[in-house]
């Protein structure tokens, strides 16, 4: 480290080898953080990733950036190795702490390392933020953990939705709390024709209608709400016989899904892409008519930004995160994720052009309306301007 240049630690899950919103959000926090500070030093500790783990997201670092790669296994079901493994991370990330004296500490995920950084904090006044999402945030029972987010010196949300729920559930003050919503890469998605190669890979022709969702395919994720669009599909095809859907995404999950797909007799009608890479995301949303994933567990949903600035329709949740980058409705379809009818209903009158809101059918006012609210510039002046209560210097 540098004598006299502001040092970050910063822990996050894991940003290479998997590409989930809280992985893409760190990403661009650290990206961010290093354009606003590109004199400063970073300590990036990773919970999940090994120092061999490729960097899928193609992201360049400041060469004063310093990686920890704890490799911990994700959802290990020996809890007290678990235990052991995150107690260890902790104890070096603080004792580290203690000795370097970081300008701040900052964790992109709620877990028993931020109860580390309180204790840490008041030993020696270092301050720590806790960035939050979606479900890991809602309904916290632990009294240890509460008390590390109403000890912490900023509790940021990546929605208004989440904001609003803390401040209610937890008591937090208002004036710790800040958004710091999710951004995305505009120069990565554009309008554009249907990509012929992905018509030839899934055997669909021009004219016909698709609807997408992306996702991750876990055992866990079914509150995305593509398996209420798979039982919707009967209805939807009564209307428009030809409709396609494409779930884009890989996990454990899969089999299960294939299973519903089955027993609904809708395999002529679904694709399972698995894994797309990051150079196809674009094509995948270009190929589709509308985006998508009525979920009831989102914290915010950066796909329903990158499906926006295709210029594509958006269908989404009416009761989580996902209101906050369809700007309450504005920019896309909010219904109910419990009521199928609803959603089959939406779909069809989306897919045939008489959906009420005629912002839908104007791809370029969506993708402009999403670039100006949601674009990496306004992050950066967030960030910047949030990051004026640490003493950098």
């Amino acid at each position: 480290m540098s004598k006299g240049h502001p040092h970050f630690y910063l822990l996050f899950p894991n940003i290479f080898g998997y590409m989930g919103g809280i992985q893409v959000y760190s990403a661009l926090l650290l990206r961010t953080l290093q354009e606003l500070h590109p004199d400063a030093d970073y300590d990036v500790f990773l919970k999940y990733d090994r120092s061999t783990t490729k960097n899928v997201q193609e992201i360049e670092f400041l060469p004063q950036t310093r990686f920890h790669f704890f490799g911990q296994q994700h959802g290990d079901r020996n809890l007290w190795r678990r235990y052991a493994q995150a107690g260890f991370a902790a104890t070096q990330i603080v004792g580290s702490a203690l000795w370097q004296r970081p300008k701040l500490i900052l964790s992109t995920h709620i877990d028993y390392y931020s109860v580390a950084f309180d204790w840490c904090k008041r030993g020696t006044g270092i301050p720590y933020w806790v960035i939050l999402h979606g479900l890991e945030a809602w309904n916290i029972q632990s009294a240890s953990l509460k008390a590390s987010l109403r000890h912490a010196d900023r509790v940021v949300s990546v929605s208004a939705y989440t904001r609003d729920r803390l401040v209610e559930q937890q008591l937090l003050d208002p004036a710790l709390t800040a958004i710091l919503p999710n951004t995305f890469d505009a120069d990565r998605f554009a309008i554009a024709p249907k990509p012929e190669y992905l018509l030839q890979r899934y055997g669909l022709t021009p004219d016909q209608q698709v609807i997408l969702t992306v996702s991750r395919l876990d055992r866990n994720t079914g509150y995305k709400g593509y398996n209420q669009i798979l039982r919707a599909l009967s209805t939807i095809r009564a209307a428009i016989p030809t409709v396609h859907y494409v779930i884009a995404g890989k996990g454990d999950g899969t089999p299960q899904i294939e299973e519903l797909i089955a027993r609904l007799g809708l395999q002529d009608c679904v694709t399972l892409t698995g894994f797309i890479p990051q150079a196809e995301l674009c094509d995948h949303y270009n190929l589709c008519d509308v985006f998508a994933m009525p979920s009831k567990g989102e914290g915010f949903g950066i796909v329903y930004l990158e499906a926006l600035a295709c210029g594509k329709p958006v269908l989404a949740g009416n009761q989580d995160g996902s209101v906050d980058p369809l700007a309450q409705g504005e920019l896309g379809c909010l219904v109910d994720p419990d009521d199928r009818e609803s959603i089959a209903q939406s779909l069809i009158q989306i897919l045939q052009g008489s959906y009420p809101n005629p912002l839908l059918y104007q791809p370029q006012v969506l993708r402009q309306r999403t670039i100006d609210t949601f674009g990496f510039p306004q992050f950066r002046t967030t960030l910047s301007k949030l990051l004026q209560s640490v003493t950098i210097a």
